[in-house]
């Protein structure tokens, strides 16, 4: 189980949570070009250790660990994913 970022994020994108991850499991990296062109990040499920110290530091409460993803937010896990999956 691994933690998904929500579109709580969108418009806010705040890489605070970046900064703890020590994986590097959260993207798109604000170093990277494509930074700009995302309106929220994500996290991969298949490199998070679910560690949790993206959680409390994110400003707007965007991250939750899957299991306790609220219903309305179901599509984040999905989001995430396919951030990852993309070529």
């Amino acid at each position: 189980m691994s933690y998904v970022i929500t579109e709580i994020c969108v418009g806010h994108k705040e890489a605070s949570c970046y900064e703890v991850c020590p994986v590097d499991a959260i993207g798109p990296r604000p170093h990277d070009g494509g930074f700009t062109e995302h309106e929220q990040l994500f996290i991969d499920a298949a490199v998070c250790i679910d560690c949790g110290a993206c959680d409390p530091v994110c400003p707007v409460e965007a991250i939750y660990r899957e299991d306790e993803l609220p219903e309305e937010h179901a599509g984040a896990i999905a989001a995430n994913k396919s951030f990852f999956d993309a070529p």
